[in-house]
C-alpha cells in the first residue's frame, strides 16, 4: 500500500511570521482538519483532501501589525478524493482560524460536482488549540542558540486498494 496524502505544517514559528496571526499555514492545516471533519460528519467517505492558502501578503510590512479596523482575509483552495474516486473541492475566504479547531469566513465544499455544504464557518472557536512549543530561552555563554522545527504529518492510506499509489505532491 502507498502513502495517498501528506500534508506538513510548521508549527508555531510560522504562525508568529505573518500579520495578525492568520497565517496561511493555519489557514491551510486548520481549513483541512475541519473541513475532513465536517464532510465526514456529512456521510462523505474522505479518502483524503490536502489545503493550500494564500494571504496575499495584504501589503504587510515587516515590524508593524495589521490595525484592529483591517480584516486579513486569506484565500484556500483545498481538492481531494474520496474513496470511490470522486473529485472534492473546498474553497473560500477565511478571516478567522483557530489552530486547528476553526475557520470563520465564507467556505463552499463540493463532491463529485455537487454541492455539500456552504458556511460562513467550522469547527469550534471557542475551543482551545493545541499547545505550542516555545524553545529553552537559557543559552550557554558564547554557545549557539538552539532551533527547533516541527513537523506535522499526516498520511492516510488507501483501504483494500491495490491500485492506490502515491499522488504527486501529495
Amino acid at each position: 500500500m502507498a502513502v495517498a496524502g501528506l500534508a506538513m505544517v510548521a508549527v508555531g514559528g510560522m504562525v508568529a511570521c505573518e500579520p495578525g496571526g492568520l497565517g496561511s499555514a493555519t489557514v491551510a492545516y486548520t481549513t483541512d482538519k475541519t473541513a475532513t471533519d465536517e464532510l465526514k460528519r456529512r456521510h462523505v467517505d474522505v479518502s483524503w483532501l490536502s489545503c493550500t492558502a494564500d494571504n496575499g501578503n495584504h501589503g504587510y510590512t515587516p515590524g508593524r501589525s495589521p490595525s484592529p479596523k483591517e480584516t486579513i482575509v486569506v484565500s484556500v483552495d483545498c481538492q481531494g478524493q474520496t474513496q470511490d474516486r470522486r473529485k472534492i473541492t473546498v474553497t473560500g475566504k477565511v478571516t478567522k482560524a483557530v489552530d486547528g479547531a476553526c475557520v470563520r469566513g465564507s467556505l463552499t465544499a463540493t463532491v463529485g460536482g455537487r454541492r455539500v455544504f456552504h458556511v460562513s464557518g467550522l469547527g469550534d472557536c471557542d475551543a482551545t488549540p493545541g499547545p505550542v512549543f516555545t524553545p529553552p530561552t537559557y543559552s550557554p555563554p558564547g554557545q549557539p542558540r538552539p532551533t527547533v522545527t516541527v513537523t506535522v504529518t499526516r498520511t492516510l492510506w488507501c483501504k483494500g486498494d491495490p491500485t492506490c499509489w502515491p499522488v504527486e505532491g501529495k
